[in-house]
């Protein structure tokens, strides 16, 4: 069987007067992988890469067997042919669509927005899933946080995605309910046998959720992806 996840990125990144050299390799087994290390470790750009949304200047990406991306073989698929779920840490709804849309995106093609009325059956699901029916014809102004991390999450769910992405999901939430949606991320994921890679500076998302822990710091992996036991890693937390 081959791992569930194979990477091997390069990139250089500039700003202005600043450089970043992004050099992360890992291998895993786990279905629910945690990326964990302090902000500006590189972690979102790893993220990125996989998705497709961002492209390395060199090296390797494979998903349960599937490649991704290889520069030596000369492929790059898009994002949309990854088939992998992204959900961004600010959830990046669109704000003139309601909750309904925002979800149905993930099943649109072509320019127009989706249709106010949900007509999709699998759209209909997550919301059914998320307790999201209440809120269906509301704007994300409209709404609570957890309510707009629960329409985030069933938007890269419709997708019907082959993995899932989520970069820091729980930050903004407060912690009786980062606690809930941890569990139902769990039941979800359990449930479809989903591999996912999950980005977090919280030790209690790494406790629940983790199945092996790769460490990210300065561009680089120092610790993990070889698929051993996770641990709590507390010392990448930041101060």
């Amino acid at each position: 069987m081959p791992p569930v996840w194979e990477v091997r990125l390069q990139k250089h990144l500039r700003h202005d007067n600043s450089h970043f050299n992004l050099d992360v390799a890992f291998t895993s087994a786990a279905h629910r992988l945690v990326l964990f290390g302090p902000s500006g470790a590189g972690k979102s750009q790893t993220l990125r890469m996989i998705a497709g949304i961002s492209r390395p200047d060199r090296g390797h990406i494979g998903l349960a067997g599937r490649t991704l991306y290889d520069n030596a073989a000369g492929i790059h698929l898009p994002a949309r042919a990854r088939r992998i779920g992204f959900m961004f840490q600010d959830y990046a709804l669109f704000p003139h669509l309601t909750v309904g849309q925002n979800i149905a995106f993930a099943r649109k093609q072509g320019l127009a927005n989706p249709k106010s009325a949900v007509q999709d059956a699998v759209v209909q699901r997550w919301i059914e899933a998320f307790h999201l029916e209440a809120i269906v014809r509301h704007y994300p102004h409209q709404i609570s946080g957890g309510q707009r991390q629960r329409t985030a999450l069933a938007r890269a769910l419709a997708s019907e995605p082959a993995a899932l992405l989520l970069d820091e999901p729980f930050a903004a939430l407060d912690k009786p309910l980062r606690a809930r949606l941890r569990e139902e991320l769990l039941t979800v994921q359990s449930e479809l046998a989903l591999p996912l890679i999950l980005i977090t500076h919280d030790d209690d998302d790494v406790r629940v959720l983790a199945e092996d822990v790769v460490e990210i710091r300065n561009g680089q992996v120092v610790t993990g992806g070889q698929g051993e036991p996770a641990t709590t890693i507390t010392s990448s937390r930041e101060p």
